[in-house]
């Protein structure tokens, strides 16, 4: 067994995150590895870009409910991760909440990437939102997860402007280009040990 900084990655759609973030790994600009990857959709992109990279991917059901996993798939989850040796969980498109018991596995191990300024237009299209609401500058933000919706403590953000002629389309497309820049350096941060966190407050300790 490796004794690599191991990451956990969850997602439900194509996994363009996921994509940045393992060429990084593979690029060297990541200290770590990618243990698994796991999605709730069955035929998830995620899942091929893995098995492209053989890295190990799995669908597992995740069970009745439409927002979040029932008790048995969240078991599932939790027991392939800790069977994985996870060090860290990178949130990569994965649209379920997640509950006690998950959180309580991993706390403080768990992190996310929104597509806004959080705390505004935390849930789902925020980049709709912030077109809907006439901002001038909207962006990204990787954040641990806790309990709430979108609003663990902050890692790190990126500005994205707002321009005249925008679609949804098109300041969605600008967003995850910063997305694809900030999680992997964030990523990286972590699995050098430079980030620590206090009650709220996200400490970074350059190397």
């Amino acid at each position: 067994m490796s004794n690599k900084f191991r990451l956990g990655v969850l997602g439900s759609g194509k996994g363009s995150n996921f994509v940045a973030i393992a060429d990084a790994v593979a690029a060297g600009k990541i200290p770590a590895e990618v243990a698994v990857v796991l999605s709730d959709v069955e035929g998830a992109g995620i899942l091929s870009h893995a098995l492209e990279r053989k890295i190990p991917a799995r669908f597992v059901p995740p069970g009745k409910f439409r927002t979040k996993l029932d008790e048995e798939a969240e078991r599932e989850f939790v027991k392939i991760l800790h069977e994985a040796k996870v060090d860290l969980i990178v949130l990569a498109g994965f649209m379920r909440v997640l509950k006690g018991d998950f959180l309580r596995a991993f706390e403080g191990r768990i992190v996310n990437i929104h597509p806004s300024l959080l705390p505004s237009f935390p849930g789902l299209e925020a980049w709709k939102q912030a077109l809907d609401h006439g901002v001038k500058v909207t962006g990204c933000t990787v954040h641990f997860v806790d309990a709430g919706v979108d609003a663990g403590p902050i890692i790190a953000q990126q500005t994205v402007p707002v321009l005249e002629n925008d679609t949804a389309e098109s300041l969605h497309s600008r967003i995850h280009a910063a997305e694809h820049d900030l999680y992997p350096k964030c990523v990286a941060a972590m699995a050098r040990g430079e980030i620590s966190v206090a009650g709220r407050k996200v400490i970074w300790r350059k190397p």
